[in-house]
Parts: structure tokens; sequence; C-alpha cells
């Protein structure tokens, strides 16, 4: 089904008469309470389109960073640009924001559409036809008069995705909108977010503790832990950091890269000048040993690796605990 979302009356992307590289960008952000730091010197680039996932557990920053890019939270130190336009100027632009973050705030005791009729009404909008609009994409065009209180997690949290699109956001911010849904749920909120991107080419920063759940639609990743952000990448970067791979340590690793080309493999890299990661080939670590051995390389360790996703975080942060 096709997202029917309009078209914003003004160009989205101009500042100054030139394109804007970033969309979002945010430099040495930091957030203090006291002598707590809950975002500390926090920089990241979004491009337009892209859907960024920040993963972190509990406590490691995410939301804070969020309310700062929302708005509902002023930085101690360092900065922040939407569209271009620096942190005070962004305040006339709310509107190009979508935001859901926590629970959405929702009247229970009323329906859906009652609820986007007042969150309309508060933004100066009044076109029923769009809300309604809203409300077929997100999946909620049949419930009708039911009460918001009767929801189940997963529609509540439908129902707040399409509060926070009334605005025709260029930039939506979501908060760990699948925690707490069930399997089911899980697979609603997520092609829900893809299509928002795909058809509308919306950019999409979405907060998860669950790594392997934004893999499947994320397509840049940073790792915040205790407030900081320890790593960014691809999701190509993450499949090739995951995939199952030959690790090799020989003595000698520029001799052993000439040696591994002329076996024909070229899917490789090198690790901190020690270590090489094969990526094809898989089952012959073996003869790989032996045309080593015969180019007088030892071989001091070798072995055939397939990190899960949450293996992978949990070296990263270095926490021994399972995430969630």
């Amino acid at each position: 089904m096709k997202l029917g979302f309009r078209k914003h009356p003004y160009e989205r992307m101009l500042h100054g008469g030139q394109k804007v590289e970033y969309l979002l960008e945010t430099d040495s952000i930091t957030k203090r309470y006291g002598a707590i730091t809950a975002v500390d010197h926090v920089s990241i680039h979004l491009k337009r389109g892209e859907i960024y996932g920040l993963i972190g557990r509990n406590g490691a920053g995410k939301t804070t960073l969020l309310k700062m890019l929302a708005g509902l939270a002023k930085p101690t130190e360092g900065s922040y640009r939407i569209f271009g336009e620096s942190e005070e100027k962004t305040a006339s632009m709310r509107d190009r924001i979508g935001i859901l973050i926590e629970s959405p705030g929702l009247f229970p005791s009323m329906n859906a559409m009652e609820n986007m009729k007042i969150k309309s009404l508060m933004m100066g909008m009044n076109d029923e036809a769009f809300m309604r609009e809203l409300l077929r994409d997100v999946g909620l065009e049949e419930v009708g008069k039911i009460p918001v209180k009767k929801y189940s997690m997963g529609m509540k949290q439908r129902l707040g995705i399409a509060l926070s699109l009334l605005g025709h956001p260029d930039l939506l911010l979501l908060d760990e909108p699948i925690n707490g849904l069930d399997p089911q749920g899980i697979v609603e909120i997520r092609e829900l977010i893809a299509r928002l991107s795909k058809e509308r080419n919306i950019t999409i920063m979405i907060s998860s503790h669950i790594l392997e759940e934004l893999s499947k639609i994320a397509t840049r990743y940073s790792i915040l832990h205790h407030g900081q952000m320890i790593e960014e990448f691809t999701h190509q970067e993450l499949l090739k950091r995951c995939c199952e791979r030959i690790e090799l340590r020989p003595s000698d690793p520029v001799k052993a890269c000439t040696v591994i080309e002329s076996m024909g493999i070229t899917d490789y890299k090198v690790l901190d000048k020690s270590i090489i990661q094969i990526f094809e080939r898989l089952d012959d670590s073996g003869e790989i040993v032996l045309e080593l051995a015969k180019n007088n390389i030892k071989t001091l360790n070798i072995a055939v690796k397939n990190e899960a996703l949450e293996d992978y975080y949990l070296s990263l942060t270095g926490d021994a605990r399972s995430v969630g």
C-alpha cells in the first residue's frame, strides 16, 4: 500500500540557495544533570532519507539525545543543526520534525480520530481527509469509535506515529517504538517505518536497545554507551563485521596478504596490522595454512567465526550482560 502524504508547500532542503549536505548534525552535543552526564560530546551526521539507529541499553543517553534534538531539553554544551539551521532557528521549523519520544501522548477515553483532531487543532490544521489518510496508512482506519484505552500497545504506537506525521515532517524522531510490543506488533511497526522512509524519503532517527531488530530496517547506526558514542557504522559494515569469516593471525601479515591474493582470494581485510579476516572460501582454511607454510609464514592462530549481532554489541561495550 502506497503512503499518501502530501507535499509541504515549500522546498525542504534549501539553505541560502544551496543544498544541505546533512539534514541533521550535532557537534559535541552534551547534556548534564548536576553531576550526571547523560550525553557526553556526541557528534552525529544524518543524510536525507536515512534510517539512523541509535543503539544502547536503557540509560545510555538515547532518549536524552532525542529530547535535545526535539527541542524538549537544552544542551549543556555543544550544538546541533537541523535542515542546515542553528538550534535557535530550528525552533521556528518544528512542524518539519515528527516526534514520538517515550509513550504517545494520547487521550485514553477518546478514539483515534478525536486524538488526531485535537493534535491538528494545536498545530493550526483542520484537514480531516488527511487525518483519515494517516490513520489508514498506519492501519487504524477500521477502529471507529473504540476508545484508545482499549487499544493494544502496538495500536497505540501506530497512532502515536500517525500523530507525529500530521505536520508533513521531513525528520521523524522515534524513541523505542517497538519496546513492549509482541512479535506481530514489532513487525507492523518495522514495516511502517520502512515504508515511511522508502515511499516518502522521510529521514528517521530511531532508538532501540535491540540491535537485532534495528538491523532489519536501519541504514546507519551509532552505539551509545554511558552517554558516549563509541562507534558509528553503515548497515553494510555491520553485516560485514558479523558475517561468517576466517580470522587468521600470521607471523608476517604483509607477506601473507600476497600469498592469499595468489590463491585468488580477494574478499579480505587486515585488522590492527596483525589479523586478516577472509570472507570467502571458508572451507579452505587448511589449504590456506598449508600455502602460508610453503612460503615460510607461520600461522599463529586461525578460526572460523560467525559473530551474532548481540555479541558484536557486547564486544564494543565490554559488557558481559545480555542486551535488553
